[in-house]
């Protein structure tokens, strides 16, 4: 191992991102680890990480190299692995542009949620097909202390529970995940979105993310709410046969989100990256205990 070892700081709608560049899958990031690295205080600081490396060196995405070069392995900031992050694969994307690795216009990025096509306008914006939502029957509910409100179940290759609320307040603080029931509906937890409406297809919400607490902004969720309104609102693209624009604002800026009656989703927002630098090998190792 080197003595040190590169990073960057990313963010797409101020949800932030370690960066490590490990092309052929050489550095061992364990939970332990990634948590440190995604520490705000004692760390880098970060929702999540993103860990870039060769499909073709991942045992997790070889079977996708042929279509994708690159693999977001994702972390959530507490260590643990997500299959998607829409901001981190904007983020992402921007990264390899920056590194020279990928040129302004289409690429394929894969994630343990499958092989997303990317897009790196000139303007600036990235724009990711996500794929198409699932809808999973049956009722959900979610809590905040002694308030429950009826829940949409959206599946964006990783879970949601999308439920609409008079204020943005009555989300209360987010520290902790918010309760949902049944439990049967999301096995593995589940990113929980607050939404009220600002005005003709246009949302604001906040976001409780799993394995993250409370972000900024969250690219996946975002799609969550869009297709969850739309389905509110009647205008499920698949029965209207019109594709469906929403703008999603989050705490972190805006995104535009829109459904196709193919049924999948498109995101488009901003991805920046705004610092590089070195992690110190020594650290690393105290770190892993």
């Amino acid at each position: 191992m080197s003595t040190r070892i590169a990073f960057l700081k990313g963010h797409g709608t101020e949800n932030d991102f370690v960066i490590v560049p490990d092309p052929e899958n050489a550095i061992d990031l364990p939970p332990a680890v990634v948590a440190a690295l995604c520490d705000r205080r004692a760390g880098v600081g970060g929702d999540g990480l993103l860990h870039v490396v060769r499909s073709a060196a991942h045992p997790e995405a070889r079977g996708m190299a042929a279509e994708a070069e690159w693999f977001m392995d994702y972390r959530n900031s507490d260590g643990s692995i997500a299959e998607m992050c829409g901001n981190g694969v904007r983020v992402f994307a921007r990264y390899l542009q920056h590194a020279g690795l990928v040129a302004e216009g289409d690429l394929a990025v894969a994630t343990r949620g499958g092989v997303k096509s990317v897009h790196l306008a000139k303007d600036g914006d990235v724009t990711v097909g996500m794929g198409r939502a699932l809808l999973p029957e049956g009722d959900v509910t979610v809590a905040v202390g002694e308030h429950s409100w009826p829940a949409r179940n959206v599946n964006m290759g990783n879970p949601h529970a999308v439920a609409f609320v008079d204020d943005l307040a009555d989300a209360g603080k987010l520290h902790e995940a918010p309760p949902f029931s049944p439990a049967s509906a999301y096995p593995d937890g589940v990113n929980v979105e607050f939404v009220v409406d600002r005005g003709p297809r246009h949302v604001a919400m906040r976001v409780h993310e799993r394995g993250s607490g409370e972000t900024r902004s969250c690219g996946t969720g975002a799609c969550a709410v869009a297709v969850a309104t739309a389905r509110r609102d009647g205008a499920d693209p698949a029965a209207t046969g019109t594709p469906v624009t929403y703008t999603v604002d989050v705490l972190g800026g805006r995104l535009l989100i829109t459904e196709h009656p193919d049924g999948t989703v498109e995101m488009t927002g901003p991805a920046v990256i705004v610092a590089e630098g070195e992690l110190d090998a020594e650290w690393l190792e105290s770190v892993r205990g």
